[in-house]
Parts: C-alpha cells; sequence; structure tokens
C-alpha cells in the first residue's frame, strides 16, 4: 500500500470544509488536483472515504472511520519532525530552503554569496517550487526557510507568531516584449491597441497582480500563452509572442542587452516585496544564527 501523508492531510480539510473547492483552496492546490490526490487515496485503499452525490459533500462510514486515523498519523509525523528540528545542528548542518522560481534563479545565489561574504558561510540545499507548496512545506516540516514574493492573500493561514518574516528587499515587475527590426519595442500598452498577453496561471500571486492592474487600466488584450512560471514567460516574450509582465531581477541580463525592452510607462509596473519565511517551532542553530543576523539593524531595509 503506497499512501503519501499529504492525501491524509486532504482528507482532513475536505472533512473541515466539506467543499473540495474550499479544501483545494486551503491545500493552496486546484481544484481537479484536489480531487485527483483525494482519488488516489481511495484507490489506495480499496474504500469509498466521500459520498459526493451529497451537497455539501459528507464522507462516507469508512471515510469516517479512517478520518481519524489520517488526523492520527499527521499528528505524529508532525510530532516526530518537531522533535528532530528541536536538536541542535553539529557542523555541516545543512539549511533547507524552499523559494518561488523566479527568486530561487534570480535573487537567491547573489543573496547567499553576499551573506558568505559577511561571514556566514552557510551550507543550504534550495527547492525551487511554486509559493502554495512552499508554504505546505514550511508548515509540515518539509524545508527550515522560505523565500517568497509577499503574498497576503496566500499567507493567511500562517500564525505570525509561528511564521514570522523578515523583509529582504524589493523589486518589481515590468512589462517586457522583444525588440522589433528598429529597435524599438515590438507592442506598447500606452497606445491603446490590444496586445498578446503571455500570463500567468489562474490563482498565483503574480497573475492575480497582473490581473488587477489590467482591470484597474483597463487594457484590450489577447491572452496567447498561460504558466505559472515567469521564466517561461520570458522565454515566450524573446520569441516575439507577446507582452509578460517579470520581476526586473530575472529579466536585468536581457533588458542590458536589448533583447526585451519595457514596453510601458512606469503606472504599468507593479511592486514586489520579497520576504523570508521560517517556523519557531524550529531550533535548527544555523536557521537562529541565519535569523539573528538578519534582525540586525544594518541588514533590515
Amino acid at each position: 500500500m503506497n499512501i503519501e501523508t499529504k492525501w491524509l492531510e486532504d482528507l482532513s480539510a475536505l472533512a473541515a470544509t466539506r467543499s473540495f473547492s474550499q479544501a483545494a483552496e486551503r491545500r493552496f492546490v486546484t481544484q481537479p488536483a484536489f480531487s485527483r490526490r483525494i482519488r488516489s487515496l481511495e484507490a489506495a485503499l480499496g474504500l469509498t472515504l466521500v459520498n459526493r452525490a451529497k451537497t455539501p459533500i459528507e464522507l462516507t462510514e469508512a471515510g469516517q472511520l479512517f478520518l481519524v486515523t489520517a488526523r492520527n498519523v499527521v499528528e505524529q509525523v508532525s510530532e516526530a519532525l518537531r522533535h528532530l528540528h528541536h536538536l541542535e545542528g553539529g557542523p555541516g548542518e545543512v539549511i533547507q530552503v524552499a523559494a518561488a522560481h523566479s527568486l530561487a534563479l534570480g535573487f537567491f545565489p547573489g543573496w547567499i554569496a553576499r551573506l558568505r561574504n559577511e561571514g556566514l558561510p552557510m551550507a543550504t540545499r534550495l527547492v525551487a517550487t511554486n509559493v502554495g507548496e512552499a508554504i505546505h512545506a514550511l508548515r509540515e516540516g518539509g524545508c527550515d526557510i522560505m523565500l517568497a514574493f509577499y503574498d497576503p492573500e496566500a499567507t493567511l493561514q500562517m500564525d505570525p507568531d509561528i511564521f514570522p518574516s523578515l523583509h529582504l528587499g524589493a523589486t518589481e515587475m515590468l512589462p517586457v516584449c522583444s525588440v522589433a527590426a528598429d529597435g524599438s519595442a515590438l507592442f506598447n500598452l500606452d497606445s491603446g491597441a490590444s496586445v498578446p498577453l503571455l500570463a500567468y496561471g489562474t490563482g498565483a500571486f503574480l497573475g492575480r497582480s497582473v490581473n488587477a492592474l489590467l482591470r484597474q487600466r483597463g487594457l484590450r488584450y489577447t491572452t496567447v500563452y498561460e504558466t505559472a512560471m515567469a521564466d517561461s514567460l520570458k522565454t515566450m516574450a524573446l520569441q516575439g509572442l507577446g507582452v509578460a509582465w517579470v520581476p526586473r531581477l530575472s529579466v536585468t541580463a536581457e533588458l542590458n542587452r536589448g533583447e526585451l525592452v519595457v514596453c510601458g510607462a512606469p503606472h504599468w509596473h507593479i511592486p514586489l516585496e520579497i520576504r523570508l519565511y521560517r517556523c519557531s517551532l524550529v531550533r535548527k542553530a544555523s536557521v537562529r544564527l541565519l535569523w539573528r543576523k538578519l534582525e540586525a539593524p544594518a541588514n533590515r531595509g
């Protein structure tokens, strides 16, 4: 029998909300993905856990009985992780970092290099992922710290006393596109003409931010490509396929080389805050040392 612990947490969320859509939102996944995970759990057990004919949905008798076991297993695993993380780390201790894709590529290397130059030679293991999975990893002990753009909506369920955060810096999303033969922008957001949009997937923080700006400014556009990854949008923009909003730190080299240009005035730019999160229950020595250094006045800004 092969059962993933995240499926057990999914079942608990479904029992609490009695709604696939609300449970999926709580678990930071799309509803189709969440439904597949519940069906995978049912298939692994050989049981029907959910009565989908009811509205709101209900757990079957087997589902209600298994829910008790699921919650106990999740709690026991979490308690074991908390206990292990409380142990002081020795030499060679590695800090597990979960980071948004664009920050993993455009921010993390320079940040780590600066910390090393300032006398903090950390050993790190980096996993680039989406914000929802990063939050899940932080909450469940899958990483020590999380590097992400500040997203008020995604962090609503993170108690700041348990998951404190630090401001690391600020950047912005820029609307960029490829260049025409004469070196001018291939598209112009201020021209009034409709533009082809290279968009983020529904629900992504960067996508919500872009969509809010588009509604506010009334831009005429047609979505021609959609993905969750900023670097994929950048690649499509380099091919001349449309306009993409990409964090400045992800396109600095391309802008400097003239391969991409900013195709809108400053009112089309979107500010972003970079934050670092940790779990206060984790007592790993290297994490506490890093946090104390970052909390020092000289490192805040």
